[in-house]
């Protein structure tokens, strides 16, 4: 493709191909105030500092997420 078939037109890419800003900056920005919810598989003991975390299975995200406790907006059941 040539640069002047793109200029001022729309296009389409992956975030993960971004080179500037970082990717996660980018979801952050788009997506950071929208809420998660998923299932507690485990919580943190709490010895090696005062919070305590929970680890969290979100239905669409591979790995497990942690998230401070204190910082868990409800409790769906």
């Amino acid at each position: 493709m040539r640069t002047q078939e793109v200029r001022d037109r729309l296009v389409h890419f992956r975030v993960q191909d971004l080179q500037y800003p970082d990717p996660t900056a980018v979801l952050y920005e788009l997506h950071g105030d929208e809420l998660l919810q998923g299932r507690v598989l485990d919580l943190s003991d709490g010895s090696t500092s005062d919070a305590l975390f929970a680890v969290v299975k979100v239905e669409g995200i591979a790995r497990p997420v942690i998230v401070d406790v204190q910082r868990i907006l409800g409790v769906l059941e």
